[in-house]
């Protein structure tokens, strides 16, 4: 009797998991080779259990990997208790098993009910036993071959009678399949008790599933063809009755190759009390016969004849039985189609089958590939992969049998395909070297690399696939259009309302489709989430190219661009999940589904955010790092979010899990913080999952593995903490003196405040690559530049060959200060006091020079030190750190990141063409939105839309003449908020330019006029933004706001004067700026307009109400009036 195994850790319970779930098939020598024999084993699976995750499939099914002679693939089991020892051992099994688990993984087995090996010991005593007596009776034997005529021959290739003489029993045994694989003798209820044995040492170990290996022929009766009788059904009752009543939430599978009035009743006459699952025999080669012939009907009728199944009960669907395309469930006439066209090489047939895989079997015809898969997904049942199609796997018909589908997988270019270390020539089966489905170009190392290959469109089908409910649990009903090359169907479930349309043909069709009863909804593509035009009472009509398909939801109203913004405060309640066991589960593959349209409404308000105009396609989590906090643990869960309309995008949200008074505290204090609500079941109360940016010992461990230089790892990669000799100079007890605080105000990125010692910063969107913020403020404390801060360390992921992502940067934090914006706005609200208590005589202001700033610098206008006050001096002193700032960038001469470079022809006619192209796609925009605007901005906007040869004529002078100038690293993202003041000085922070730009983009040297014109443009919105403030506080009556915009120009213009004055004096003679004034005033002009067209649609997109500013700003740079 075998031992009773101890059970592995198995994922939350939901006894209908394999309704929604994706099931990958693999053999185990197949899929890795860990200890380089040439065999695939359980421990190289397991190394790959990342990839199948990542995948989107949600449960194994691993092929026989039980000790056997391996005449059948496996099929031939020796023993039921144990690991063929070239897999691995039981132990192996057991990690393996834990590991899928630990990533939400169902692993699915296989229990051969019908036969065993004839080296099984139960045949070695059977055969020997005496006739009549308990061994003997545990298989089938006959003094005669003459019994059970009725029954066929399925082996056709190999096997001329389903019975064998045996010469040590003497007699002939009953066999179904290979002479090699006696059947069981059912009518034994010993062989029952020992198959209950073998189920439950499996299913105690944790395996979630069994495939019933050749179900229908358990029993025989003479007179019958021995197929599905109702004593095999009664057993299958047994059996489930067994597998509820002691687990609950595992699955029996059953392979029953039958027409489907006979298979659906292995689900159980409508009870639903026999197998869960059955796989759909029949569908399978109509589905390659309705591409072939472009037409539907093959499809549809086999569909039409499929009774309905118990609401629990599933198909399962499969565009091959793993070894080969089966054509038992044809007539002999398709069954002659079906090798006609798809096996014309006899090689390619075997028994009532074509052993042939499906990149091959289709002419590695992309488009058909892509249709075969979107119609297995599209169609009621859970999908089937066969291992290595995700890639376009080829075979090698030369093998014999049906090994030619059973070569090793192909992971990389290098030898033997990443398959194995072994010598070459001792692999169990040789690696593809076919030309066309070579393993150097097909392997999943090259298509990872490649978003376009078909291993990335898969990942994107299973997605949408699980996302979408009603493909796993929907209704279905097919449209009958009169083009017979088109198969539509409708799935349907709660409100989800599934349109799929597939074009069978190899030519572009046009289909007109009754959608009369959706009138009003609107289809929405969901690969792209494009909308089309609105359903009306007439057909419907569209036009599908060759081999195309479309998934479409059909949709009460229009989505719009999919990018409504939602408030922090919209959702009084956050959304409910719940979770088995622990509350990271969350994060698992399984709750995907649940996670990301919380993640969708979450994402939207945050101003760090920058897909908010963006439609998304798919969210997906690229990685998750638990952080240990004690006796809780945070998780770093990095995001990758598709989009329709662009690249995708990278995201860091830190996760963590609070209940009772915390979670109460955070729904008061912190309401938008929170992401959902969770229920883990047991639980004595409910909990939220939050934004741990919030949470203090979350951003303590961060602190200390930066401090400490430590590595934590995550699921694909790991994060790394580095720091400076400035961070390691502080006394250990400065690091912890005070809580971290949150620093309420939102910005592109997330701040934490360490006391008055330290600040870090959370890059919410990151990329691979040097971070300009991590890589300037090094070499500014490097070279010991005074006015930034000092860096203190980083944390940055790695995974793979990427280069490092800086997650986050520690910064010393000036103490006692305030950014220069808020200082400018109250020396400003100072000056518009001074403005309104002037006597009627005085109210006009002085005239002031106008914007044209020349490499000489200009005279401050008079009056300007009586109305302005002492910031004319903040704004001198801004104007020399900021000169000091870029001399200190440009003293680096051997470090190639930061060598000056000179300006060249070739770079000044690509800088016309950027700002070029900015300024046509801002106007365009503003054009198409003039009827949205404000009244009383229109006229100006309108205005400014005619002045585009005004606009690129200023660009032109970049072009027009040599400029000999320096271009090198800058500031990039350079205005008031960017500063900080002390009282006394400025310090420079946040060097990691504009976050809407890549990194690449970020990098790239510049001149050090754009910082210049940033600041220029950030005095004069400052002037407007205190104006405007004014009158919100009442200070100032909105009639007034005419009268005072001369003041405004009065002092943004004195201020600049006074800044300009002092960088031009500081870098006197520095050859990061032309000493030529024309060539000079060229480029200050031409930066300070770009800068403004910039704002143009910055404000045009956010902020509709301030696009005066930028509108006025870009008419004073021209010299145009403004009504």
């Amino acid at each position: 009797m075998a031992k009773r195994s101890k059970p592995a850790s198995i994922p939350e319970k939901d006894p209908l998991w394999y309704k929604n779930g994706v099931i990958y098939q693999v053999h185990v020598r197949a899929y890795c080779d860990s200890d380089a024999n040439g065999i695939g084993d359980f421990r190289g699976l397991t190394q790959k259990l990342d990839y199948l995750q990542d995948l989107g499939i949600t449960a194994i099914w691993l092929l026989p990997f039980y000790p056997s002679p391996l005449r059948d693939d496996g099929y031939d089991i020796a023993d039921y208790y144990a690991i063929n020892p070239i897999y691995g051992t039981l132990g192996d099994f057991k990690q393996f098993l834990k590991e899928a688990h630990q990533r939400s993984l169902k692993v699915i087995t296989e229990l051969v009910v019908n036969h065993t090996s004839d080296q099984h010991s139960w045949f070695q005593q059977s055969r020997r036993a005496k006739p009549g007596s308990k061994w003997r009776d545990f298989y089938v034997w006959s003094d005669t071959a003459e019994r059970y005529t009725d029954a066929r021959i399925i082996f056709k290739d190999f096997e001329t009678s389903n019975w064998a003489w045996d010469p040590v029993a003497k007699a002939y045994y009953w066999h179904r399949f290979y002479s090699h694989q006696p059947d069981l003798n059912f009518e034994n209820p010993q062989v029952h008790q020992e198959i209950l044995k073998v189920l439950d040492f499996w299913l105690e170990m944790g395996v979630d599933g069994l495939r019933l290996d050749a179900v229908p022929y358990l029993y025989e009766r003479e007179g019958t063809n021995c197929e599905n009788l109702p004593e095999t059904h009664a057993y299958l009752k047994s059996l489930r009755s067994h597998v509820d009543k002691r687990y609950g939430d595992r699955m029996l599978l059953a392979e029953a190759n039958q027409w489907p009035e006979d298979a659906v009743e292995y689900f159980g006459k409508g009870q639903g009390d026999e197998c869960h699952m059955a796989f759909h025999f029949p569908l399978m080669p109509r589905l390659f016969m309705a591409v072939r012939m472009e037409d539907r009907v093959p499809i549809v009728d086999i569909l039409e004849q499929t009774p309905q199944i118990p609401e629990t009960c599933q198909w399962a669907l499969f565009l091959r039985n793993h070894d080969e395309l089966t054509l038992e469930m044809v007539t002999d006439e398709e069954r002659d189609y079906m090798y006609r066209v798809y096996a014309s090489d006899p090689k390619a047939r075997i028994n009532l089958g074509i052993r042939r895989r499906l990149a091959p079997l289709l002419g590695n015809d992309r488009r058909r590939i892509e249709l075969l898969n979107a119609l297995l997904c599209s169609l009621p049942g859970t999908p089937v992969v066969y291992y290595g199609d995700e890639i376009g796997l080829g075979e090698n018909i030369y093998l014999g049998d049906r090994n030619g589908v059973r070569t090793p997988m192909q992971w990389s270019a290098d030898r033997n395909a990443g398959f194995s270390r072994a010598n070459p020539q001792s692999l169990y089966l040789p690696i593809n070297l076919d030309p066309e489905s070579h393993y150097e170009a097909i392997n999943v190392e090259s298509q990872q690399a490649n978003r376009h290959s078909l291993l990335w469109w898969t990942k994107r089908l299973l997605a949408l696939r699980k996302r979408w409910k009603a493909f796993g649990n929907g209704s279905l009903r097919m449209l009958h259009p009169e083009n017979r090359k088109i198969l539509s169907l409708i799935r349907q479930n709660e409100d989800e309302c599934i349109l799929v349309v597939a074009n069978l043909s190899r030519f572009v069709q046009p289909v007109e489709l009754d959608l009369s009863e959706f009138k009003s909804m609107v289809p929405v593509e969901i690969f792209g989430f494009t909308e089309f035009p609105r359903i009306t009472e007439r057909p419907y009509f569209l036009t599908l190219g060759p081999h195309a398909f479309y998934w479409f939801s059909l949709e009460k109203r229009a989505r719009g661009n999919g990018s409504t913004t939602v408030t922090p405060d919209a959702a009084a309640e956050p959304t409910l999940i719940t979770v088995s066991n622990r509350w990271e589960e969350i994060l698992s593959d399984t709750a995907s589904g649940d996670l990301e349209p919380v993640l969708r409404h979450y994402l939207q308000p945050r101003r760090w955010f920058s897909g908010k105009t963006k439609t998304i396609k798919t969210i997906r989590i690229k990685d998750t790092i638990l952080v240990p906090t004690g006796h809780e643990k945070a998780c770093l869960t990095l995001l990758e979010i598709d989009y329709v309309q662009g690249d995708h995008e990278f995201y860091l949200l830190p996760l963590a899990f609070a209940t009772g008074a915390e979670s109460k505290a955070l729904l008061e204090n912190l309401p938008h913080l929170v992401v959902t609500r969770l229920r883990i079941v047991g639980a004595r109360s409910d909990g939220i999952v939050f934004d741990a940016a919030a949470d203090a010992k979350l951003n303590k461990t961060i602190l200390e593995v930066i401090s400490g230089r430590r590595t934590l790892k995550g699921k694909h990669g790991e994060i790394s903490g580095n720091s400076s000799q400035w961070l390691r100079a502080l006394k250990n007890g400065a690091l912890h003196k005070s809580p971290p605080t949150l620093n309420q105000t939102e910005q592109s990125h997330t701040s934490v405040l360490f006391g008055d010692k330290l600040i870090l910063k959370y890059f919410r969107r990151f990329e691979s690559g040097l971070n300009p913020e991590l890589e300037i403020s090094r070499f500014l404390s490097a070279s010991k530049f005074p006015h930034a801060a000092p860096w203190a360390g980083a944390l940055e992921y790695r995974t793979g060959k990427e280069e490092p992502s800086c997650l986050a940067i520690l910064n010393g934090l000036v103490p006692e200060s305030r950014d220069a914006w808020e200082h400018t706005l109250d020396s400003l609200g100072r000056f518009y006091e001074r403005v309104e208590a002037l006597a009627p005589h005085e109210s006009n202001p002085p005239q002031v020079p106008g914007h044209h700033t020349s490499r000489s610098g200009s005279d401050l206008p008079a009056d300007a030190r009586a109305m302005m006050g002492v910031f004319l001096e903040s704004a001198r002193l801004l104007g020399e750190r900021t000169a000091g700032m870029h001399l200190a960038l440009a003293s680096e001469t051997e470090d190639k990141n930061f060598a000056p470079e000179p300006f060249s022809l070739h770079y000044q006619r690509g800088l016309f063409q950027s700002m070029r192209n900015l300024a046509m796609q801002n106007l365009r925009l503003l054009k198409d939105n003039l009827k949205k605007l404000p009244p009383k901005i229109r006229a100006d906007a309108k205005k400014l839309v005619g002045l585009e040869s005004e606009i690129l004529e200023v660009y032109h002078h970049l072009v027009n003449r040599r400029i000999a100038a320096q271009r090198i690293r800058i500031h990039g993202d350079f205005h008031l908020g960017q500063v900080l003041y002390t009282g006394k000085d400025f310090v420079i922070i946040d060097f990691e330019g504009e976050p809407a730009r890549s990194l690449g983009e970020r990098r790239i040297k510049r001149s050090p006029l754009r910082d210049v014109a940033g600041m220029i443009r950030s005095f004069h919105y400052a002037s407007y933004a205190a104006l405007f403030a004014q009158v919100d506080q009442g200070a100032i009556r909105p009639e007034r706001v005419a009268k005072l915009e001369p003041w405004t120009r009065f002092w943004s213009q004195s201020a600049i004067t006074a800044f300009f004055g002092a960088y031009l004096k500081h870098t006197d003679g520095a050859p990061i700026l032309p000493d030529d004034d024309k060539t000079f005033c060229a480029m200050i002009d031409a930066y300070l307009l770009d800068k403004a067209v910039y704002e143009l649609g910055y404000e045009l997109t956010k902020r509709p109400d301030w696009l005066r500013v930028p509108i006025l700003g870009i008419f004073d740079l021209l010299g145009v009036k403004h009504s």
